[in-house]
């Protein structure tokens, strides 16, 4: 059974051009994974479209945390803060396989310019508490003393080291969020299909985009699509498509910036857990160091960007800057370029000029412990909607002078939904973390559009409670439902440690991946394990190469680098098989993954020192 195939994408391209859909989607990243989630659950006759695979663009290059943005609090900026932790925990109910709590460890230094003092530390992360609703739980927040936290981690640089904090956080899977979602979304209903790129709009005689004129990239035809709305959910990308066949004035509201993530052996530096630490070299930025798997990876960096955007890449510089970074705080690690396994560079997709919530507060150094208090009391009263927004802006205001000096690091990651004249719905800006609420946002007008402007009444899906595929599970019991669902590939022949990894990875899909134990026996070169993912994912999640399976339904590119030269022959080889690729396009696909894992393991920088 096929549920989400190369061949359902097929029948899609077919389904797109004989209706007229309520709303077409472009772009199949985070952000037009949870529209189409929704709008599919809300039973809109739904397309999306994307022009390579789904989350290649940006959602499967961000820092793969869920994270609560306690940085936004240096700005006491309460409303991001008590969005993102209030939103990661619904992320957590309808996905409760992928984000997994983890502790944060955030050391302090005395240093010129860093982002917090011991106090300005322990006050935001009591107000962070208090936004995610753990006060007074396992999961609040712990002062360490220096001792402490170099009992924690022995190899990190002990000279100014004056204390840190401990304090929730969750480890994401970016790439399989996106997945999730988008295989829902099909499963109610949606017509999807993954390298198919938006080239032009159909417009009535009016000028109102009624359709997209869409390529297949793997033929090459061309084809239309009807649609009685169109959204632009394409990320750093937002501006073109929203441009294209754009008689007016250009509309320009993008200003992405690049961020960086180099993967190590984690002989090579050991974290037990997230840590999260100024640069210190005075530059007001924060890096992450993250254990997983057997791996370190840290970044990250932020530079404005105006390159290609299909293509960013990690540079020399950027490596310089990130190891100077992490070998000074890890003064034992003495990491070079040699020792990075691989690594990937991603957009974010800012928004220039957002204020809407940037409080970017100057540091006047200390804050009275009258003011504090009263701080804390007014956003007590927010949160019981006894005050407004306004009031916590004044308590801030009271604390800190406003400066608006802006460098990429201090934009608001604020989103923005915007309707064109001619009709294109835009929903760009923000963070993996919103992306349901972002969602929720556009379907509220967008069903309010097709009452009033066809008559089509829907009522919205409530998507805190909706769970993605693979996310039926209990969430406050996630570990021993997914205990009982390895037992069970167990049951099927699995080594436990295999049957954990695939519960682990697909929730309650698993089972659906041990049945094909039936039908399948290890392929030659591959593990029963190995050759059950790939025909799940080629199955039920449209992988159509190597890279989507290596790269982004698995992180095996990025995190078991050093097992993957042994598997890309067998898998390429079964991939072949089941998708009837022609030699021709098996060595195409065999040259593309080539050219992914050449950027990833930055043969070209390793060659240049080397000369």
């Amino acid at each position: 059974m096929m549920r989400f195939s190369k061949d359902t994408r097929q029948r899609a391209i077919e389904k797109l051009q004989d209706r007229t859909l309520d709303l077409l989607i472009i772009g199949g990243g985070i952000t037009g994974a949870g529209v189409a989630i929704q709008a599919a659950a809300s039973g809109l006759d739904t397309g999306l479209i994307e022009m390579q695979d789904f989350a290649e663009g940006t959602s499967s290059r961000s820092t793969k945390l869920v994270h609560g943005g306690i940085r936004y609090l240096k700005q006491f900026d309460v409303e991001v803060v008590s969005d993102t932790v209030q939103e990661r925990a619904v992320v957590q109910q309808i996905a409760p396989h992928i984000p997994k709590a983890d502790r944060m460890l955030l050391p302090i230094y005395d240093e010129p310019n860093s982002t917090f003092s011991m106090f300005r530390l322990k006050v935001a992360m009591d107000l962070y508490d208090l936004l995610a609703g753990v006060t007074g739980t396992p999961l609040a927040n712990k002062e360490l003393s220096k001792a402490e936290v170099l009992e924690r981690e022995p190899d990190i640089k002990e000279e100014g080291l004056i204390g840190g904090g401990e304090y929730l956080d969750y480890i994401n899977n970016d790439a399989r969020l996106v997945i999730e979602n988008i295989k829902r979304a099909n499963e109610d209903g949606a017509l999807i299909a993954s390298r198919v790129k938006a080239e032009g709009y159909l417009k009535d005689d009016n000028g109102q985009i009624i359709g997209v004129k869409a390529k297949d990239m793997l033929t090459d035809k061309t084809f239309e699509i009807k649609a009685r709305y169109v959204i632009n959910t394409t990320g750093p990308w937002s501006d073109v498509v929203r441009n294209m066949d754009n008689e007016g004035e250009e509309k320009l509201q993008m200003r992405p910036t690049k961020g960086v993530h180099l993967v190590v052996d984690n002989s090579k530096i050991k974290v037990p857990n997230a840590t999260y630490f100024d640069t210190g070299l005075g530059d007001g930025r924060m890096v992450f160091v993250i254990p997983r798997e057997n791996k370190t990876y840290f970044g990250t960096t932020d530079t404005d960007y105006t390159d290609d955007l299909a293509h960013p890449t990690v540079t020399q510089d950027d490596v310089d800057y990130l190891l100077e970074v992490v070998n000074n705080r890890f003064p034992q690690a003495n990491i070079v370029l040699d020792d990075i396994e691989s690594s990937w560079a991603g957009l974010r997709p800012l928004i220039s000029g957002n204020n809407a919530s940037d409080y970017n507060g100057g540091d006047n150094g200390s804050i009275s412990d009258e003011s504090f208090d009263n701080l804390i009391a007014v956003v007590s009263q927010y949160l019981n909607n006894e005050v407004n927004r306004d009031d916590v802006t004044e308590a801030i205001l009271s604390i800190e002078s406003n400066t608006s000096e802006k460098n990429p690091s201090t934009i608001s990651r604020g989103s923005s939904l915007e309707i064109d004249e001619n009709g294109l719905i835009t929903l760009a800006g923000g963070k993996i973390t919103d992306y349901r609420k972002m969602a929720e946002g556009a379907m509220h007008d967008i069903i309010s559009l097709l009452a009033e402007d066809y008559d089509r009444k829907y009522t919205l899906v409530n998507s805190k409670t909706y769970p993605v595929s693979g996310g039926e599970l209990n969430p406050s019991n996630v570990d021993s439902e997914l205990e009982t669902f390895a037992q069970l590939g167990v049951k099927r022949g699995l080594e436990v440690a295999d049957a954990r990894y695939i519960a682990n990875v697909f929730g309650s899909n698993a089972p659906r991946v041990f049945n094909l134990v039936a039908d399948l026996e290890a392929a030659e070169g591959l593990s029963l394990r190995d050759t059950l993912v790939l025909h799940y994912t080629m199955r039920e999640e449209m992988v159509l190469t190597p890279v989507d399976y290596f790269l982004r339904r698995t992180n095996h590119l990025l995190f078991m680098r050093e097992s993957l030269d042994a598997l890309i022959q067998p898998v390429a080889n079964e991939m072949a098989n089941f998708l009837s690729w022609s030699e021709s396009e098996k060595e195409a696909h065999l040259a593309e993954l080539d050219r992914v894992l050449a950027e990833s393991d930055l043969r070209e920088l390793k060659a240049a020192t080397k000369k």
